[in-house]
């Protein structure tokens, strides 16, 4: 079994999950008492937060290039950046190490074509919803369409994630705003909508809409678990 790197903390509500998901999965694969191998290093998300809201991305990326460094150094053979919006720093971090980057949007993406699905709405951060680092990677490299929310929707969703999921807050109209909104995206035209942000999911669960959701932190976690268990 290949040992897991977890560059996790933003927010640890979500990197909490992805530790779960991948436990889980090893034990149901392998059986017994079996677990993952992890290397996990938790970064103090408020001072990712403040070089975000400064749009200091490349000393964010320098932040966490030195955590994943130390990720690589403590034995870990592939890292894992347990976050959608950080990805826009994953060139920066990829080349600060020897051991491979598992891309979010990779993993997500190889998943919907498995599916079927050419036309997607993408919810997370105003940064993924609106900059071109994660949507860009879906259709130049997959070929997939992507649809975002209106302005007031993005600024709705974007909230919704920083003052309540990152601080483990669930609130029932907030479910209901993100429903209204997945709800629009499919009046549009979208065959899925992408959870891209890893606290949503903690939110709306697939039981709540009947349109197909696609979980970025179970997705990217269990991609991970079936590299770690290659050749076993």
């Amino acid at each position: 079994m290949k040992t897991i790197g977890l560059l996790g903390g933003m927010s640890w509500e979500s990197t909490a999950s992805y530790y779960a998901i991948i436990n889980t999965a090893v034990k149901e694969s392998l059986g017994g008492l079996h677990s993952a191998k992890i290397c996990l290093y938790s970064v103090d998300f408020a001072e990712i937060e403040a070089l975000q809201m400064a749009g200091d991305w490349q000393q964010a990326g320098h932040l966490l290039a030195q955590a994943a460094k130390n990720i690589a150094a403590a034995g870990a053979e592939g890292l894992l950046i347990c976050t959608n919006t950080m990805h826009k720093v994953a060139n920066q971090i990829e080349a600060a190490i020897e051991i491979p980057l598992l891309h979010i949007a990779d993993a997500t993406a190889e998943k919907l074509l498995t599916d079927g699905v050419q036309k997607v709405g993408l919810l997370g951060t105003r940064f993924t919803m609106e900059q071109d680092f994660y949507k860009s990677r879906l259709m130049e490299k997959y070929g997939i369409d992507v649809l975002v929310p209106t302005e007031p929707e993005r600024q709705s969703v974007h909230d919704i994630i920083y003052t309540e999921l990152c601080l483990g807050k669930i609130n029932v109209s907030s479910k209901q705003r993100y429903l209204e909104v997945i709800a629009q995206l499919q009046q549009r035209g979208a065959e899925a909508v992408i959870l891209g942000c890893t606290e949503i999911a903690l939110l709306v669960e697939q039981s709540d809409t009947s349109m197909p959701l696609y979980d970025t932190t179970r997705i990217h976690a269990l991609a991970a678990v079936e590299w770690a268990l290659a050749n076993q």
